[in-house]
């Protein structure tokens, strides 16, 4: 029988989103229903809803989020009902190449659930990111469910499931970030601010935080950044170089993704320093580097996939931090909202004044 609950539908490319009726069938074979308890408005929502990532329309957004497992269907053994989690939309297979080679963060062929949520009239909806967590209750593969502390915050812990997962990864797991490292961070949103966290839970010895917006500064600074740099005032890469001997930085992460500031974060490190790439750059965007020094500098230049994590790993280590008062996911939540308030939230996000909008579910 289907479960009748309400969610938040992007209808058309450009559209404002709307509350709609939404038919969530009972879990098949490897599924999972979950009952929603917090949800984080992501940039990648607000991508779907433009028609950045497909146009395969109506999509039922959210995909940053906690809940409650209510029921699984045959052969899942990973949950079971009453579980708290966070879902994930990383789900391997086990059985791919990435996967049988030991790098299941590589994962190729990841899963989604089979059955197809619905509008009260029948039409079938896309799922964000195989989520689609703005709803009362969502259906997904149950690999997608990631079973933490239930003494976590709901609004908090679902931040995990999607950006602050980027960024903190992005230091840790494609960086390499280590004790007594320096690192900047190019775009302090709540990527590149979740970078500089994971940067100071690894211990950087300097993490150089650099922006814009000045409010974006004051997040990174709470969150761990030694010093700062305001881009629109002072040249980043010479700040950099400044702060760190004249060398440049072990670590820069590029949270911004685009050509200006990854060619800033290639200039901005040292010999045989690492450049990673994880703010999302559009399909136009083209980079211009002279091979000699790509040749010449060593190191490595990489791009970071929701942080190369490993859910099943990451996500339960993250949330004992959490819980020990080391790592602050509340910091991330810049307000709770009801779930028609979404398409306000997306307007707050685009301009940069909050780090979450996270929908809570009475």
């Amino acid at each position: 029988m289907a479960h009748e609950v309400r969610g938040v539908v992007a209808k058309g490319k450009g559209e404002p989103v709307s509350v709609e009726t939404v038919l969530v069938p009972d879990p098949g074979p490897g599924e999972a229903l979950v009952k929603v308890q917090a949800c984080g408005v992501c940039h990648t929502d607000l991508h779907y809803r433009e028609g950045g990532i497909n146009d395969e329309f109506p999509f039922l957004l959210g995909h940053e989020a906690a809940g409650v497992v209510e029921e699984v269907g045959d052969g899942v053994t990973e949950v079971e009902p009453g579980d708290f989690v966070i879902l994930n939309w990383r789900a391997v297979c086990g059985q791919c190449r990435a996967c049988l080679r030991g790098r299941p963060w590589y994962c190729f062929d990841t899963h989604n659930a089979k059955q197809k949520m619905t509008l009260a009239d029948g039409t079938e909806l896309s799922p964000a990111l195989g989520i689609g967590a703005f709803a009362e209750k969502t259906l997904v593969a149950a690999g997608q469910c990631t079973k933490v502390d239930p003494e976590a915050s709901a609004a908090a812990a679902g931040l995990l499931g999607c950006g602050v997962m980027a960024g903190l990864g992005a230091a840790i797991n494609t960086g390499g970030v280590t004790r007594g490292d320096s690192v900047a961070v190019i775009g302090c949103g709540g990527v590149g601010s979740a970078a500089v966290a994971g940067a100071r839970l690894a211990g950087a010895a300097k993490i150089i935080a650099v922006d814009i917006d000045a409010r974006k500064l004051e997040w990174a600074t709470g969150l761990g950044a030694t010093h700062t740099i305001d881009a629109s005032a002072a040249d980043p890469v010479a700040g950099i170089r400044e702060l760190t001997g004249g060398f440049g930085a072990d670590v820069v992460i590029d949270a911004v993704g685009r050509p200006e500031t990854y060619e800033q974060a290639f200039f901005a490190r040292d010999l045989a320093g690492t450049v990673v790439l994880v703010g999302v750059p559009t399909p136009e965007m083209r980079l211009e580097l002279p091979l000699l020094e790509v040749f010449g500098r060593g190191g490595a230049l990489k791009s970071s996939w929701y942080g190369d994590c490993l859910p099943s790993r990451d996500f339960p280590m993250l949330i004992d931090l959490y819980r020990q008062g080391r790592l602050d996911l509340d910091a991330f939540v810049s307000e709770t909202i009801a779930l028609d308030e979404v398409e306000a939230a997306f307007t707050k996000m685009h301009h940069g004044d909050v780090l979450r909008s996270v929908v809570i579910f009475p």
